[in-house]
């Protein structure tokens, strides 16, 4: 992996920053100061090296779950009601893995689930 996939993964990050945190000046510096720390905490690493591809493949990682999937909701009203801010980017399913563990009582972690 060469230094220019490097900054191929820091662009693509910013990006996906941008679009998860979209009208929230708060969030999108606060990712974007953790990005770029985590960056330059590996800035020593050798190109090339298992550990440089582990770090470039996180950072493709982060950026497609970023990307995909975290939704910001702002609040309509006391209430509870939200507003969620769905964008183009947003992975959306078709619910069948839910239907499909209906009644066995089990979330994801293996642990019963409430109204069990």
């Amino acid at each position: 992996m060469s230094h220019e996939m490097a900054i191929a993964a820091y662009r693509n990050l910013l990006r996906s920053t941008r679009i998860a945190f979209r009208g929230d000046t708060r969030m999108l510096s606060a990712a974007r100061l953790e990005v770029r720390k985590n960056f330059e905490n590996n800035r020593g690493l050798a190109t090339g090296s298992e550990e440089y591809s582990k770090q470039i493949t996180h950072a493709e990682e982060v950026a497609k779950f970023l990307r995909e999937n975290v939704v910001q909701g702002e609040a309509m009203d006391t209430e509870g009601s939200y507003k969620l801010n769905i964008h183009e980017h947003t992975e959306r399913g078709d619910n069948e893995d839910i239907k499909k563990g209906k009644g066995k009582g089990n979330t994801l972690a293996g642990t019963k689930c409430c109204s069990a």
